[in-house]
Parts: structure tokens; C-alpha cells; sequence
């Protein structure tokens, strides 16, 4: 099936939920997020009409949720990017050093995977980075779970580097998230 990549929009809120969860009950999530589906099945409508309005097009700009649309209008993955810029409130990990994005939320749902969904989903998360406008952003950032080696192959394979930089997983005990980047070509 082909898929196009788009941002979701304010009243999908209901299919921003429904692939949250989906992400949420994947064997690795406990890698992969720092949610559970426990917790976000007994959030409320409200909570997901405002994250869906704050990730789509007519949201602030501090957020973009991009997904990957069957013909059919089934969503097979998803990511999220959130702007950071040095004088923000950190939300996870080290505060920005630079202006940049950050990828969180990366899922596939497991008869998409290895189609190119996610190679799609990222490089229009990257260019959408690119584009945003003064102060420009200098790199896209992302935290994997020290554990998760087929996450971070991918990461590796698509051009993100490690940095050396590690935070604690929030709640594991000795757990470290590694930082990867993917530095604004000269290009651009």
C-alpha cells in the first residue's frame, strides 16, 4: 500500500488517540516511551482534542505530529517533532543548546514496518525542521532508550549520530535514554 505523509489535523483527535495506544501496547513500548497505555487509555477526550489541536497545522507551531495515510485513511506510523529553542522549559533531557526540533512518539504499526513508512516519516519531519523559519534550527535531536538497538540501527542508518550525551529514564532505576542528532547540512 502507498502511503502519503501529512500533518494530522485539529479534529482527528479520536485517530491521534487510537495510534497513541496502539504505540503504547507494542512489545517494546516500555523502550520507547515514557507513557504507559494504562495511563493514556484514562486520559480524556479533553487531553486528546488539545494535543491533536497543538500538533496540527493551526496549532502554535511548537508542535508537528506527522503520519503516514493509507489509501484508505488508516494511519500506519506516526512521529511528532517539538521545537526547542535555548530559552524554552526543558521538557525531557537536556535543555536546547542550540534552536532545534526534537522526534518523539516514533511508531509503526507492525504491518508497516520495513515498507519505508518510517524513512518517509522522517525525512519529512527533517525537512519540515529546515523550514522553520528565524532563528532557523541548527540540528533535529532524538533520545533512545540505551536498549533499544533496532530503533537506534535505524536512527544511525538514516544519518543521526550519537552525541555522548545520556539522560536517566525517568522512573527506571540506572536506565539511560542516548542522545542522537542530525546536524542542519550547510545546504540548507
Amino acid at each position: 500500500m502507498d502511503y502519503s505523509i501529512r500533518t494530522i489535523r485539529a479534529e482527528e483527535w479520536e485517530k491521534t488517540r487510537e495510534i497513541r495506544l496502539a504505540a503504547l501496547q507494542d512489545p517494546v513500548a516500555h523502550l520507547a516511551f515514557l507513557d504507559t497505555y494504562e495511563t493514556a487509555s484514562e486520559r480524556p477526550d479533553a487531553f486528546w482534542k488539545e494535543r491533536a489541536e497543538g500538533a496540527s497545522e493551526t496549532g502554535d507551531g511548537n508542535v508537528r505530529q506527522l503520519v503516514a495515510e493509507g489509501a484508505d485513511g488508516s494511519w500506519a506510523g506516526t512521529i511528532t517533532l517539538l521545537v526547542e529553542r535555548p530559552s524554552d522549559e526543558v521538557r525531557f533531557g537536556e535543555a536546547a543548546k542550540v534552536d532545534q526540533t526534537h522526534i518523539v512518539g516514533v511508531y509503526v504499526r507492525p504491518e508497516a514496518r520495513g515498507t519505508g513508512v518510517i524513512d518517509a516519516l522522517f525525512r519529512a519531519g527533517v525537512e519540515w525542521s529546515w523550514t522553520l523559519p528565524d532563528p532557523v534550527v541548527a540540528r533535529v535531536r532524538l533520545y533512545v532508550h540505551e536498549e533499544n538497538a533496532r530503533a537506534a540501527a535505524f536512527y544511525r542508518r538514516f544519518g543521526f549520530a550519537a552525541t555522548g550525551d545520556k539522560v536517566a529514564v525517568p522512573g527506571a532505576d540506572g536506565a539511560m535514554e542516548l542522545e542522537y542528532e542530525l546536524t542542519r547540512p550547510a545546504s540548507v
